[in-house]
């Protein structure tokens, strides 16, 4: 997924500040009970997904609908999204879907203040939390526009940083909460895409869980279509249908004819209400 909105260096880079080593964290327990009442049953995925920096045309989605994928992530908004969108339109959410196609939606906010590299949106210790807190307002207009009613989860980008930098990866947990706690007052669910060796072990390491997402969606390169053989946060963590696993990049692939560069997913996470 990085390598859609930066360079290949650029991801390189940031992959190797972070620190390709894997270290598993203290465990605790996934979000995923709702306080609120009302809140619609969670759509639940669990197979093999893809992501791509583009949404492809509905003509393209048509040619891979083949069974090899069952859902696609595509990026709602944020000021870090690195791709124009010419397709994602709630026209194209509605015809998707019923094909049968389980959407992902991501959101690029704002990154951290000591992440490598420039970004049109940076937090800073001082406007994380209301940057959180507009941002959240934009994912959730930006998603319902395209259809994706409530009750539905937004995964919220975070690129890798370096989180034994403690006043950084303070400020970066102050926004993420911010961000989840906009989500939740609208009735979305709270999702997370980072990196097993940076900006996901925050979430899943932080002692203090209050307001952080329920849903993880770890980035780990290592080809394995699994959410479980390589889960490095201990058993007990995200669990009930949490979590989604990153696990191969820019694979050039052709499924009916037509051919598409993607990153491949392992899910068994909530996936948009459509239709």
């Amino acid at each position: 997924m990085a390598g859609h909105r930066h360079s290949k260096k650029r991801r390189y880079i940031t992959w190797g500040v972070a620190g390709a080593a894997v270290v598993a964290g203290a465990g605790i327990a996934a979000q995923t009970s709702m306080a609120a009442t009302g809140w619609p049953p969670q759509k639940t995925f669990t197979g093999r997904a893809f992501d791509t920096c583009t949404a492809p045309s509905l003509s393209a989605m048509k040619a891979w609908h083949t069974g090899f994928y069952g859902a696609a992530a595509v990026y709602v908004g944020g000021k870090n999204r690195g791709c124009a969108q010419p397709n994602l339109t709630a026209s194209w959410v509605k015809s998707v879907s019923s094909l049968g196609w389980k959407l992902i939606p991501i959101y690029v906010g704002a990154q951290p203040p000591c992440q490598s590299g420039s970004s049109p949106e940076k937090l800073t210790a001082s406007t994380a939390a209301s940057l959180g807190a507009k941002d959240a307002a934009d994912a959730v207009a930006k998603a319902s526009a395209l259809g994706m009613k409530a009750g539905s989860p937004i995964y919220l980008d975070m690129e890798a940083y370096d989180i034994t930098n403690k006043a950084c990866n303070d400020a970066v947990l102050t926004y993420v909460r911010a961000f989840d706690k906009g989500l939740r007052a609208k009735t979305y669910r709270a999702g997370y895409y980072g990196f097993s060796s940076s900006s996901a072990k925050a979430i899943a390491t932080a002692k203090d869980k209050t307001d952080l997402p329920g849903n993880l969606w770890y980035a780990r390169w290592d080809k394995q279509n699994t959410t479980t053989a390589d889960w490095p946060w201990g058993a007990t963590q995200f669990t009930g249908h949490s979590r989604g696993h990153q696990y191969m990049v820019n694979s050039k692939e052709t499924h009916g004819g037509v051919t598409l560069t993607v990153d491949r997913d392992a899910w068994d996470a909530p996936v948009a209400i459509t239709g």
